[in-house]
């Protein structure tokens, strides 16, 4: 699994980022986290703000930070799906 978190570099990016990988360690899952603050990959995603959330090229979430249980519920989702 493969988890980007989409954003300029601002503090709503910066913390959801840091709460992904808190989410990821209590849980015990693997995944890698990546920042992407290219505005064209950004771009990409056809979002229209930020932070967002992307899991294995599929954006989840965008222009929210997420709190610690959102995020649990998002990767469990497309856990689900992959299963």
């Amino acid at each position: 699994m493969v988890i980007k978190v989409l954003g300029s570099g601002c503090k709503k990016c910066i913390k959801l980022e840091k709460r992904i990988k808190k989410v990821l360690i209590n849980e015990n899952m693997k995944a890698e986290v990546k920042k992407v603050t290219d505005m064209i990959e950004i771009s990409a995603y056809n979002i229209m703000s930020t932070p967002a959330m992307v899991i294995d090229d599929l954006v989840v979430s965008s222009g929210k930070l997420l709190e610690e249980e959102e995020i649990l519920d998002l990767i469990n989702k497309e856990l689900q799906k992959n299963h």
